[in-house]
């Protein structure tokens, strides 16, 4: 028996392999308004410890404002602290919901499981906290630029968005997950 009957033919193609259906533009629009609405509903349950941290923001912003510029110094940097208090706290949440979400077992924000769509990683597989985090942070740039960066999910191959190319991932349907 020769040697080239002994061995089997490769394949050209993995036979594992699944063509993914990427979520479209606004499909990921609607999630992203839903996860919009759900943060903002959470948002004014909230507005009574919001309160309590720019108060207790501005009690310090007062004390160190005093220290440094008098009253007038005092009233500015009470509301300088208030402010970042409460834009630290809304950031903080915003940024665990969306990295927490999305590299949990669901892959997906609430907005983004009504739809039926996940993120995973080029490879197909559940993203880490740390690609969530830098695919969060990343949005901002492609808020920045007008947001060209979110518009650009409409038009490439694969319909990445900005924050998607930046953190290596994809928005699928969920429905065709790789294995």
């Amino acid at each position: 028996m020769e040697l080239e009957e002994r061995i089997p033919e490769q394949l050209e193609v993995d036979p594992n392999a699944k063509s993914l259906e990427y979520a479209g533009f606004w499909t990921r629009f609607a999630a992203a308004f839903i996860d919009w609405a759900i943060l903002s509903v959470l948002g004014l349950l909230f507005i009574p410890l919001l309160y309590l941290l720019g108060v207790i923001g501005a009690l310090l912003g007062a004390g160190l404002g005093a220290l440094v510029g008098g009253s007038e110094g005092a009233v500015v940097s009470a509301l300088g602290a208030a402010f970042l208090i409460v834009f630290l706290v809304g950031l903080l949440t915003n940024w665990l919901y969306y990295a927490l979400m999305e590299r949990s077992k669901l892959q997906g924000t609430l907005g983004k499981l009504a739809l039926g769509i996940i993120v995973v990683d080029e490879n197909g597989q559940r993203i880490t906290f740390d690609r969530a985090t830098r695919r969060y942070f990343a949005k901002y740039l492609s808020a920045l630029i007008l947001f060209i960066g979110f518009i650009m999910a409409a038009f490439t191959e694969r319909k990445q968005a900005l924050h998607d190319i930046i953190a290596g991932c994809l928005v699928i349907e969920k429905s065709t997950p790789p294995q």
